[in-house]
């Protein structure tokens, strides 16, 4: 079953200090957003004003947010997880907290503990890679555990990495194990469209869900807009455009007037830090959709 995007997403970025032009920012946003409650108004807003996907990483704090949705399940009945792995920092942080087997059982799935950490050690034993792959995204899972997740995302540290060292099987392994174990769609995150566009194709998967920077100017999109357009139009993909903004290079109303424009994207992922800013993305989204439906049609 083919899962249908929503034209705009709401990612989090912005709750959790990350901000790709200004330190300032990042940190005060990471201040103003250190009580889950903050970040449970503005996603409860965004709900509100009709979005319901949101495209979050698995940062120690979603799990808080994940505890309020099940608390809460009519108020959250529309809300739907996009989840993107792993969160480098937080095996990190936990290893050095609780050290190597603490860490192990804070993150391992409860269901199968056994057959999870088999799984892991015969791929240390055998080197082979799938057992690893998995258990990451087994562990990674755990704190969305009867929650929506229809579409599971490969992070693009990961994804570019991979693509860097041309492992580009791994990516057919973390599909697979998605669609089977979880019934989402496999998402992948990327600094490099071009490239991850061939290699997925090589592996099979066909029409896959895709995030990656697209803007007017270029900004951050490794192999240039001329690359990704000319990939868009020979890949069949379901595109996600991120940073369309260019972290506030670009005036919102000219960054979604090109985005409606590209007829490859199907929907965009951003961040917003008040109700005002997402009713603002919104209706200027439907601006610019609608007149270039209009405009495509008269010509």
């Amino acid at each position: 079953m083919v899962h249908h995007l929503d034209r705009l997403i709401f990612g989090d970025n912005q709750f959790f200090g990350v901000n790709h032009m200004s330190e300032e920012k990042a940190r005060a946003g990471a201040i103003r957003f250190q009580e889950t409650r903050a970040i449970m108004d503005v996603l409860d807003a965004a709900l509100e004003e009709g979005l319901r996907s949101f495209m979050c990483t698995t940062h120690d704090r979603v799990a808080d947010i994940c505890a309020v949705v099940r608390a809460n399940p009519s108020k959250y009945a529309q809300l739907q997880f996009y989840p993107c792995m792993p969160y480098a920092h937080k095996y990190a942080n936990a290893v050095t907290e609780d050290g190597y087997l603490g860490a192990l059982k804070r993150f391992l799935p409860d269901d199968g503990l056994l057959g999870t950490l088999f799984r892991g050690g015969k791929a240390l034993a055998t080197g082979q890679i799938e057992g690893l792959i998995t258990l990451l995204v087994d562990m990674e899972m755990k704190m969305f555990a009867g929650l929506p997740t229809p579409v599971v995302f490969l992070q693009n540290v990961v994804v570019d990495l991979l693509l860097g060292l041309k492992f580009k099987h791994a990516f057919r392994i973390f599909a697979d194990h998605v669609r089977a174990k979880y019934g989402a769609e496999p998402g992948f995150i990327t600094m490099n469209l071009p490239m991850l566009l061939d290699q997925l194709a090589g592996q099979g998967v066909n029409n896959p869900i895709v995030c990656a920077n697209m803007n007017m100017i270029g900004f951050r999109m490794s192999g240039g807009l001329e690359g990704y357009r000319a990939a868009l139009a020979t890949h069949r993909c379901r595109a996600i455009a991120m940073s369309v903004y260019a972290s506030g290079a670009i005036p919102a109303v000219d960054a979604l007037a090109w985005v409606a424009q590209q007829t490859n994207i199907e929907a965009v992922v951003f961040g917003a830090s008040s109700r005002a800013n997402i009713r603002n993305t919104i209706e200027l989204m439907s601006v610019a959709d609608k007149a270039h439906h209009e405009f495509g049609l008269a010509a």
